[in-house]
């Protein structure tokens, strides 16, 4: 197993499929991935939705709602993959994230991580602009080595805010975030 995309969900069930979605279809050969949704305590129909989608994703459940580090911290735990890739429930990725982003991690050895921009879209998803990941950084999207995130105690489970910025900082006082356009 090459990488793990993570997706953690509260309460999404409007956009849940949609990012199951975008994580199954990815254009990498399909043995050496896996997407794991981790249901931080949903009260909406989110556990049914993931349901729908059977063993093509690796369904963890928290009976109650313990935050979003926690989450992805179980998914870390959970994660077979050399590499994990967060994704929130309402968010998507392009069908390529997971092949470029893991070419320039093969290619980079000295990179802990890699980030890419990203696109804000509307309620209709058309795109209004593109964000670069290097100037805004966000948690989605990027590939860490899952190694190096242990290494640095994964996500402070304590921050209930804020817990992506943590993260990063702390991450890169060890290792270095290269980023994709």
């Amino acid at each position: 197993m090459k990488v793990s995309v993570i997706i953690t969900c509260y309460n999404r069930e409007k956009y849940l499929a949609r990012a199951i979605r975008s994580a199954i279809s990815q254009r990498f050969p399909a043995d050496d991935f896996e997407v794991i949704v981790v249901d931080d305590g949903s009260t909406d129909h989110s556990p049914q939705i993931a349901a729908d989608y059977g063993d093509e994703i690796v369904y963890v459940r928290h009976e109650k709602n313990r935050g979003l580090p926690y989450a992805r911290n179980t998914g870390i735990r959970r994660a077979r993959g050399r590499y994990v890739v967060n994704l929130d429930a309402d968010d998507y990725v392009h069908q390529d994230l997971v092949y470029v982003e893991h070419l320039h991690l093969a290619l980079n050895t000295h990179w802990g991580a890699v980030s890419c921009d990203y696109v804000l879209v509307d309620e209709h998803e058309r795109h209004i602009s593109r964000i670069s990941g290097t100037d805004k950084p966000i948690a989605c999207g990027m590939m860490f080595r899952k190694d190096a995130l242990i290494a640095i105690g994964l996500y402070d489970e304590e921050l209930l805010v804020c817990e992506d910025k943590d993260l990063r900082l702390r991450f890169m006082q060890q290792y270095h975030i290269g980023h994709v356009n």
